[in-house]
């Protein structure tokens, strides 16, 4: 007889879920999709190498494997003449999800993300945004899904759409905006985003994208004593600073501007993952991963901090092992220069 999984909301209550993200940028990295339009049309041309990234970020530690559907709207594809590819892309990043997760115990999340079609008090555009949503989950729905990741938005009427199309299929939610100015591109404070997002029936709310850890815990901060939900912090693994909150401000060291390529001379380690999951751990936060940029190895990282199981743990570092570094190694050596100033 098999066993009924737990869903979203049963994990978050008794603890927390790491999610691993940031498959745009390392399957552009390893050379199998296009910076620029950023759709994961790897999908479709290679998806023995998204199989293989799910496979990583799940020995990692994730709780949740994300269907590479971010960008495969129908908006984005036209822009690389690939519309009439919607619905097979769809499917089949679900399907290869499913493949992967098998028996293990995680979640399948199905991905909607910002339209780039919506406009503020504009009907015909907010149409468009729930006809896009509505045929994205009407296939997740049927691939079977666990629940819905909406992320990277930027506008609340844009999220009060989406959170309206996943309720209606009757899948929990997480919302998240992608903080890059102080305020929503309609004029909300992110708080009071969150808030009518949570009023409205987000089972999650929070942030993703744009901001390091250095500057989305703040946020995190002011959202866990604001609201009584479950809240999300999914930052990018880039330091951010005061000065420049988000990586979209980000500069190479001649001045210009890093965003997107030359983004790596900004990464956090390894460590630095694992200690902001400890910290928004400590904030209350119970969604917690890493977004655009992220590796398994800051996943592996953030779980072992976590206290969670990886299996890839395995491999974890033992730096008493190394040749230059272990501790065998420094004595070695020690004995081999006092051997030669004695001669």
């Amino acid at each position: 007889m098999s066993i009924k999984k737990r869903g979203l909301i049963e994990r978050l209550s008794e603890g927390t879920v790491l999610c691993a993200e940031g498959y745009i940028f390392e399957l552009e990295r390893r050379g199998y999709l296009k910076a620029g339009a950023f759709v994961p049309e790897v999908v479709l041309e290679h998806p023995e190498v998204v199989e293989q990234l799910h496979k990583e970020f799940l020995r990692a530690g994730s709780d949740v494997l994300v269907a590479l559907t971010y960008y495969a709207h129908r908006q984005k594809l036209k822009v690389i003449g690939r519309e009439n590819d919607l619905e097979l892309l769809n499917r089949q990043a679900i399907r290869i999800a499913k493949r992967v997760a098998g028996k293990h115990d995680v979640l399948i999340a199905g991905n909607i993300c910002n339209t780039w079609v919506y406009e503020p008090n504009n009907a015909a555009a907010a149409e468009e945004v729930r006809r896009q949503y509505t045929e994205q989950l009407a296939w997740a729905k049927e691939e079977g899904i666990d629940f819905v990741l909406a992320e990277t938005i930027e506008y609340v009427g844009e999220a009060i759409i989406a959170l309206e199309v996943i309720k209606s299929f009757g899948f929990e939610a997480v919302i998240n905006f992608t903080p890059i100015y102080e305020q929503s591109k309609d004029g909300y404070d992110w708080i009071e985003a969150c808030k009518i997002l949570t009023t409205n029936g987000a089972d999650v709310v929070g942030f993703n994208c744009a901001r390091g850890p250095e500057t989305i815990l703040g946020l995190g901060k002011k959202l866990r004593s604001r609201i009584e939900g479950e809240v999300a912090l999914v930052p990018v693994p880039y330091r951010t600073t005061d000065e420049k909150p988000a990586f979209e401000f980000l500069e190479r060291l001649d001045g210009s501007s890093a965003y997107t390529l030359g983004l790596d001379q900004h990464f956090i380690d390894r460590d630095e993952a694992a200690q902001f999951a400890v910290q928004a751990k400590n904030l209350g936060v119970n969604f917690i991963g890493l977004c655009c940029g992220a590796g398994p190895h800051h996943i592996r990282a953030m779980a072992e901090a976590l206290g969670k199981n990886a299996a890839a743990s395995q491999y974890s570092p033992d730096m008493s092992q190394h040749g230059l570094l272990g501790i065998k190694s420094v004595a070695s050596k020690n004995e081999k220069i006092i051997l030669s100033q004695r001669q």
